[in-house]
């Protein structure tokens, strides 16, 4: 999973009044390929595993150099923000339970308490480069008047729920949600007109619980793998921003329909119903849900993937006691991205790519956003017990699926910060080349 991202690569060009203007329109046109394209690999959708790195070229002018300078993440070579190194940070938190009221209860550790706080205390280095961290004025100024909206699971929840509180440095929003249910939430900053909204889709896709019990004493659910979750699809038209993840409820057992009709199952134990495993309804619900946005014709926005997180679960699974007691990161050479966690992120990748070029022959735009190597690295992260009191009756007892806030995943919202940033420069460089600014051939 060694990602290798690309600068902005700004060509030099001179017009000479007496060359023909054939040559020149073919070197504009080359130049504008040669920069617009390959580029911006966090924003484009591809791993980068895929690209190989291009040359950086001079710059063609002033405009466009100190539009260079206003992204760059460090000094140097071209960087992949995603692949890298956790190291100390004595700087954070840069809140704290006390300070922000939107942290879920069960991922604040602190409350319920977590003895240790070093997991805070880290950033996330990327080979080669510097990662800003969270600027929570900046991101404010650069979203002023946009609406964003994050589409998945509660592990999707837990990134707003980071996001509201890097933002309440600066301000804390109102509630202007338009249902008292609590998995629909919409929040708006009143100074920069921004909105943030949040949808809970388990699964993705249209879904409802058959038993409330089942093998596993978790639950058995229907899951139409052709249908739109319309709880969400039908209300994200208006967002300038869709960042969409999922992954953790297909390990409960569950029934697929296509058609409406039982085409399988992942673990049901129903007499004459084949176990297609978890892998054929998650690959099937992300091919639904990408389909669902591709077909929405006035979903102007920018759809943002997520990638998986992987969670941490030792000595037993995650309903058979394991649990996750770490407390420092793994450096990149002490782990490895496999199993279950290797399969889920490979299936997100081919589902994101056929979504990103079916979109793009409808003016649709996918970015990435590749969690999964930062995360993997962090089992020191999560609540385990330390997200309620330890009389209580909860499903998850050892919590290694979500994040304790402060902690890891607020990194997520660094990278956020920087996609948004370089989503920017990209809009500008475009606009530099279609005719903002005027360039004659003479």
């Amino acid at each position: 999973m060694k990602l290798h991202a690309v600068e902005l690569p700004l060509g030099r060009s001179h017009a000479h009044p007496k060359t023909p203007k054939i040559v020149l329109l073919i070197i504009f046109g080359t130049l504008v390929l040669l920069t617009v394209i390959p580029i911006f690999y966090p924003l484009l959708g591809y791993p980068l595993y895929l690209l190989k790195n291009s040359p950086s070229n001079p710059s063609p002018t002033n405009d466009s150099q100190e539009l260079k300078a206003s992204i760059r993440i460090s000094e140097g070579e071209n960087c992949d923000i995603f692949s890298g190194e956790w190291v100390r940070n004595l700087d954070a938190p840069y809140y704290t339970n006390t300070t922000c009221w939107a942290i879920h209860e069960h991922q604040n550790c602190m409350k319920y308490g977590r003895p240790d706080t070093e997991f805070m205390k880290w950033k996330w280095k990327p080979d080669g480069c510097e990662l800003p961290v969270f600027n929570p004025a900046q991101f404010l100024e650069i979203v002023r008047g946009k609406s964003l909206a994050f589409v998945g699971d509660s592990v999707g929840r837990n990134q707003m729920q980071s996001l509201i509180c890097l933002l309440s440095r600066v301000e804390y929003p109102v509630d202007v949600s338009y249902t008292p249910d609590e998995k629909f939430k919409r929040w708006k900053y009143t100074t920069y007109d921004l909105t943030i909204a949040y949808f809970l889709t388990p699964h993705l896709v249209k879904s409802k619980e058959r038993e409330a019990n089942g093998p596993t004493q978790t639950g058995l659910f229907n899951l139409y793998l052709d249908e739109f979750d319309e709880q969400w699809t039908t209300q994200i038209e208006e967002f300038d921003y869709l960042i969409i993840s999922g992954g953790h409820w297909f390990y409960r057992p569950s029934v697929f329909y296509e058609n409406n009709q039982i085409v399988g199952c992942h673990f049901c134990l129903i007499e004459n119903v084949a176990d297609l495993t978890k892998f054929y309804g998650y690959r099937k619900a992300f091919r639904t849900a990408f389909r669902a946005i591709n077909s929405l014709e006035n979903f102007k926005g920018i759809t943002i993937l997520r990638t998986f997180a992987p969670p941490h679960f030792e000595n037993g699974l995650w309903n058979q006691g394991g649990n996750c007691v770490r407390t420092k990161p793994f450096r990149s050479n002490e782990t490895v991205l496999d199993g279950d966690n290797l399969e889920f992120y490979m299936i997100q990748m081919e589902q994101f790519r056929t979504a990103e070029r079916e979109g793009r022959k409808k003016g649709k735009r996918y970015r990435l956003m590749d969690t999964t190597q930062a995360t993997l690295l962090r089992p020191d992260g999560h609540p385990s017990r330390y997200g309620h009191w330890p009389h209580e009756n909860v499903t998850l007892y050892n919590d290694c699926v979500h994040w304790c806030l402060p902690g890891p995943i607020d990194t997520w919202n660094d990278f956020l910060l920087q996609m948004l940033k370089m989503e920017g420069a990209r809009s500008h460089q475009q606009r530099f080349y279609s005719g903002d600014r005027k360039i004659r051939f003479e």
